[in-house]
């Protein structure tokens, strides 16, 4: 199955670290962050879910879920987190997915044949409070995801909900911000932007970000 960015978040009942998980309820009323790992036990994934585990206190000042997911049973989740947590000094708050059957990953087209048959690449999906898909990346096996990068997209995704914004390339929290070309009433540009803006090129025109 192929999600893009807008589709409905397939909505899905498995069994995971704290037992069955029905995505959608469990989801509520917060953004969140849905990816998957090759393995348990292995370690760029251990790294991986380590950060997350210390990232918890940005996820929750941004109203984000975290929730991993492999093809392993809960079980072994369990074991491994013991092992996450001594070597990466942090404590796990948050959900893993026993993807044993592999119908999420499936569902979340997160298994890649050239990749691997049976094991899920580093799928990673934002997946706002309306349950709609906002972000997808997938890295490869090999490589350790960059998480300062999801939390950089969660604040702009944010802010572009709540001002008529955009984020320029690089763009962090407290720069500047593009008004869009969709903006050309001079009136609206007064109301909308009153910090003002400057305007290299006609169709590039830079504000101060609306809500610092």
């Amino acid at each position: 199955m192929t999600l893009r960015l807008g589709d409905t978040a397939p909505d899905f009942e498995q069994d995971s670290t704290i037992g069955t998980i029905r995505f959608h309820e469990w989801a509520g009323d917060s953004w969140v962050v849905l990816f998957s790992h090759p393995a348990d036990f292995t370690p760029v994934c251990t790294t991986e879910l380590g950060l997350t585990a210390k990232l918890k206190p940005e996820f929750d000042k941004r109203n984000v879920k975290a929730i991993a997911l492999s093809v392993d049973p809960a079980e072994q989740h369990k074991s491994w987190i013991a092992d996450i947590e001594e070597t990466q000094q942090t404590v796990v708050g948050f959900p893993i997915i026993a993807d044993a059957d592999r119908s999420v990953s499936t569902l979340y087209d997160m298994i890649h044949p050239e990749m691997s048959a049976t094991a899920t690449v580093r799928s990673l999906f934002v997946i706002d409070p309306k349950k709609k898909i906002r972000l997808t990346i997938t890295y490869p096996m090999s490589t350790g995801r960059n998480f300062d990068e999801v939390l950089r997209v969660i604040d702009a995704l944010q802010l572009t909900d709540g001002y008529s914004v955009a984020t320029p390339g690089n763009w962090k929290d407290g720069d500047d911000v593009i008004i869009p070309l969709t903006v050309q009433d001079p009136a609206v540009i007064a109301e909308k932007y009153p910090k003002g803006f400057t305007a290299p090129r006609p169709y590039l025109r830079l504000t101060p970000q609306p809500n610092k």
